[in-house]
């Protein structure tokens, strides 16, 4: 990959502290409505994936962690009788939980992060030891998520090229910078969470490739979560990080990365906020597979073809679509939602904006297994039709031909979720609970600068 000449200067009062300068002086009155509709919507989105998270096997094996050594603190676990825990182990909890099953939103276009169920987990937990308000913990939202997408984008996703899985390496610089925000820092303890959250960076997609271990991709966001409440404590304390970590000679960017922009990092900072880019999730998979599933729905919806009518399909992509995501026989749910081929597979015969359409049953099905055979994946011509752009060309048996190509789908900042939107798939999510306490939970979220404590967000 083309390195971009002017990305390895090192400036020991640049752009880490320039960061941390914006996100100790932002106020919640500087922020645009259209930003808090989109923050406030996210957070719901990310609560509903947390309570559905809760229960999975995976996640009850973090949370029994997370109650032997937190046991008896004041920040709640989200879901059905979830304990209250420690701050850190309700972070650790909670961000696991966000991302337990594929159902938590990212940014377009992509970051390689995910900024809610990184930041909102952590800050969450702070919030309801301190009996901080609404405003502070949206205030705190905007500034993490402000500053994660930009390192994200700083990266150029060049961390997940050498191996490091971006939400986990990125994600602590994002929930350190909310929870400092929370906790009212002023810029000069807020460079130094900055700095030690970049010794808090961890995370490998080795998963991806060994076609094992799926669990722990999971960890990488709880992971991130608990490291943001750690860094911004000790930050607190008085503790110190380098005032360069980002940008520095031996700092994140360099050492994670290939090729990164450090002009990245600070590129409208204060005037575009990048809260706008992140997206809601339309299908209980991987973000690769939600345009392919939407090109599909749209054709399925035009055409009225089942999967017996299917002679082949074919899905183009960008090369990390074929690379990490085509995943012929998945061993396991989560590597399920992983794959393309599995994913587009399922939509067929079950619902695939259902987390519960992904189970065992369905990785067993012969007839899931049977069309995964006549899926193909290949690369798009990223030159002719831009790098986002998926085409899905589906032959049928007939011999009609039907082809869609995409570069987004509904519930991306082209097409953005709207409220009611946002409440079908929270009430989807979280439908094994009472529906009336999960109607006031998401009312309540969606007027969160009124709440004046956390202590009502229990299940």
């Amino acid at each position: 990959m083309e390195k971009v000449e002017t990305l390895r200067r090192t400036d020991p009062a640049g752009d880490t502290a320039r960061l941390a300068e914006f996100a100790a002086g932002l106020r919640y009155e500087d922020i645009p409505a259209p930003v808090l509709e989109r923050a406030r919507n996210t957070m719901c989105d990310t609560v509903g994936a947390i309570v559905f998270g809760y229960g999975l096997p995976w996640s009850q094996m973090i949370v029994d962690y997370a109650l032997a050594y937190g046991r008896g603190g004041p920040s709640r676990i989200l879901g059905p009788g979830g304990p209250a825990v420690q701050p850190p182990m309700a972070a650790l909890a909670n961000g696991a939980l966000a991302h337990a099953f594929e159902l938590d939103g990212a940014t377009k276009p992509s970051a390689g992060v995910h900024p809610s169920a990184t930041i909102l987990p952590a800050i969450l937990a702070i919030a309801q030891e301190r009996n901080l308000s609404g405003r502070d913990l949206m205030t705190a939202f905007v500034a993490g998520t402000e500053v994660v997408v930009r390192v994200g984008r700083a990266t150029r996703r060049t961390n997940e090229a050498r191996g490091f899985h971006a939400p986990g390496t990125s994600g602590p610089f994002g929930a350190a910078v909310a929870v400092g925000r929370l906790l009212g820092f002023d810029a000069a303890k807020m460079t130094n969470a900055i700095g030690i959250a970049g010794s808090l960076s961890s995370g490998l997609v080795q998963f991806s490739r060994s076609k094992t271990g799926g669990m722990v991709k999971r960890l990488h966001f709880g992971r991130a979560s608990e490291g943001g409440v750690l860094a911004a404590s000790l930050a607190d304390r008085g503790f110190t990080g380098p005032h360069n970590v980002l940008e520095g000679q031996l700092g994140f960017l360099n050492a994670f990365c290939n090729s990164p922009d450090v002009s990245q990092l600070t590129r409208g900072l204060g005037e575009d906020y990048l809260v706008m880019s992140i997206y809601m999730k339309r299908y209980a998979c991987h973000g690769q597979a939600q345009i392919p599933l939407q090109a599909l729905e749209d054709l399925r919806t035009e055409h009225r073809f089942t999967a017996d009518d299917v002679e082949s399909i074919v899905v183009l992509g960008s090369e990390d679509l074929v690379d990490r995501h085509d995943l012929r026989n998945p061993p396991d749910p989560m590597l399920a939602q992983y794959s393309v081929p599995f994913s587009v597979a399922v939509s067929f015969f079950r619902d695939p904006r259902d987390p519960r359409s992904f189970d065992h049953s369905a990785i067993a099905d012969p007839r899931i297994k049977a069309l995964i055979e006549r899926i193909r994946l290949g690369h798009e011509d990223a030159e002719k039709y831009g790098s986002k752009a998926v085409s899905v060309t589906v032959t049928l048996k007939d011999g009609r031909v039907l082809s869609r190509r995409l570069s987004s789908f509904k519930g991306t900042p082209e097409a953005p979720p709207t409220r009611e939107d946002v409440r079908e798939k929270f009430m989807l999510l979280t439908r094994d609970c009472p529906s009336a306490k999960m109607t006031e939970i998401f009312d309540r979220l969606q007027g969160v600068e009124r709440e004046t404590s956390f202590d009502w967000l229990a299940f």
